[in-house]
């Protein structure tokens, strides 16, 4: 039997199109408010329902010479960053830095950096000498450690629109090892920018634009075309169990078991019959000691798209039925990609530690036999909860936190 996983959550930090910090956007899923607003990119695109974080002043929250050189990808994970440490009372000045991971996950990185560049190339501008910097997905958490004096392990996770949720679940693997005591892992996501909106609107991917915007992301609807594209971030504080109680620490949950597999199917398309998702489900309970049975909440990944809905809901009936509650944040929020597993992991601490779950918005016409949470939220008892994600190449993630 492999060991019991000794990770625990000490702090949570959020920035989403729900608000800046985890309360903001734990009041909109509460709400069951949509976030999406249509806004044009350029002249020639037909604008497009996104959901932006709305509240987010990088010259007023990160500091000027941070601001100028670094992508807003990396603006928002510094805000969420700053949020969780404080929420878990760490002190960087005051911790051991060789015993501090950083790992982050991202899809497109500084996409949005490296759009303008290109655009001051074309037109004969000079471009850059950050550019690289700017853009490279390593240079998120190289960043997070140099702003937090964190020396020990340091990695980009990309694994898609799993990244997030991913590099939470390595970093607890390194923790379980006694390779570091602290992390902070997460993802984040800046990526509304024109040739990202344009390649997805090639691939039909994005949810058609509607008279009004808020009513496009609709994970599980019969009405469901397409995700809504959104931006933002989270960084969760993750701690060894005994140095969590050493330091007096409050424990949100208790993350149980990590799955990750390859469907090994089609570069875009999940597997028919959801074979990677279950099987990373699959070893996250068996991490957990647990069964499906055991499950008492599912965070669904749910984008909104026809297929990729349809297969996750199918795997879901098949391995819990109606027993666990199931909701999806992306009818708030929208599909941040690689930012996404982190923002739903930490609401699912959330929900734990809460013992409530919020309703997924949109949900007005359920296409699939669950037991939906919708309308208003529901106060449960939430013993153990799974949070699912999936993304391009095959992907999988299952993440179980339990409530001790």
């Amino acid at each position: 039997m492999p060991p019991t996983p000794q990770t625990v959550v000490t702090g949570l930090g959020i920035v989403s199109s729900g608000g800046t910090g985890t309360d903001a956007t734990w009041q909109s899923l509460l709400a069951g408010r949509p976030t999406a607003r249509a806004m044009p990119l350029t002249a020639e695109q037909t604008p497009l329902p996104t959901c932006r974080v709305p509240d987010h002043d990088s010259a007023r929250r990160v500091s000027g010479a941070w601001a100028r050189r670094t992508d807003r990808y990396s603006q928002l994970a510094f805000t969420a960053a700053d949020e969780a440490l404080a929420a878990a009372r760490l002190d960087p000045g005051c911790w051991e830095p060789t015993r501090v991971a950083v790992v982050m996950g991202t899809a497109l990185a500084g996409v949005a950096t490296l759009q303008s560049q290109i655009t001051h190339q074309i037109r004969g501008r000079k471009v850059s000498p950050l550019t690289i910097p700017m853009f490279a997905p390593n240079m998120l958490p190289g960043q997070l450690a140099l702003r937090l004096n964190a020396t020990g392990p340091n990695l980009a996770v990309a694994t898609a629109c799993a990244s997030g949720a991913t590099a939470i679940g390595i970093a607890a693997q390194m923790i379980d090892a006694g390779t570091c005591d602290i992390a902070l892992a997460g993802g984040s996501e800046a990526p509304i920018a024109p040739v990202v909106t344009a390649a997805f609107t090639r691939m039909n991917a994005l949810a058609a634009p509607r008279a009004d915007p808020g009513a496009a992301s609709r994970p599980f609807d019969a009405d469901r075309d397409g995700f809504v594209l959104g931006e933002g971030a989270a960084v969760l504080v993750l701690e060894h169990s005994v140095h969590a109680a050493a330091r007096k620490a409050t424990v949100l949950a208790r993350l149980a078991g990590f799955g990750a597999t390859a469907d090994s199917h089609h570069i875009t398309d999940p597997h028919p019959d959801g074979a990677g998702l279950s099987q990373a489900i699959a070893i996250a309970l068996r991490q957990a000691g647990a069964s499906p049975l055991d499950v008492d909440h599912v965070n669904a990944h749910a984008t909104g798209t026809l297929k990729g809905d349809a297969i996750e809901a199918a795997l879901l009936e098949r391995l819990f039925g109606r027993h666990a509650t199931v909701t999806a944040p992306k009818g708030t929020l929208g599909h941040t990609l690689g930012a996404a597993g982190a923002i739903e992991a930490a609401l699912t601490v959330r929900a734990v530690a809460e013992q409530q779950v919020p309703p997924t918005a949109n949900l007005d016409r359920p296409d699939f036999d669950l037991d939906f949470v919708t309308g208003t939220p529901r106060s449960q008892r939430i013993r153990l909860a799974l949070t699912n994600s999936s993304g391009f190449g095959g992907q999988n993630t299952a993440l179980a936190f339990t409530s001790s």
